[in-house]
């Protein structure tokens, strides 16, 4: 199995910037495709991008044009620039890895957008 730890969470004001970052251990990072998702309060957790193996991405519209995902494969972790954040970007972001019938989730870190 792979284990996640994130980190990079905190509060920033409307419009600000944050980057996550996530670190995998325990497995072959480069083979894994790697997510961030989110769960605000109240809501369901949701796909906030992805990255595969081969470097492609995908992104919620909702992001689309203000986030970015990559990854190091090099230091076995994945990254998540947030920018022009809005108060509805408020949320425990996880980050996952998958690949056939693996599936592993980190604990989270807490981002928070004031208004």
């Amino acid at each position: 199995q792979v284990q996640l730890v994130e980190s990079g969470g905190g509060l920033v004001q409307a419009g600000g910037s944050l980057t996550l970052s996530c670190a995998a251990s325990g497995s072959i990072f480069s083979r894994y495709t790697m997510g961030w998702y989110r769960q605000a309060p109240g809501k369901q957790r949701e796909l906030v991008a992805r990255i595969t193996s081969g470097g492609n991405s995908n992104y919620a519209d909702s992001v689309k044009g203000r986030f970015t995902i990559s990854r190091d494969n090099a230091k076995n972790t994945v990254y998540l620039q947030m920018n022009s954040l809005k108060p509805e970007d408020t949320a425990v972001y996880y980050c996952t890895a998958v690949r056939q019938f693996n599936l592993s989730w980190g604990q989270g870190t807490q981002v928070t957008v004031s208004s």
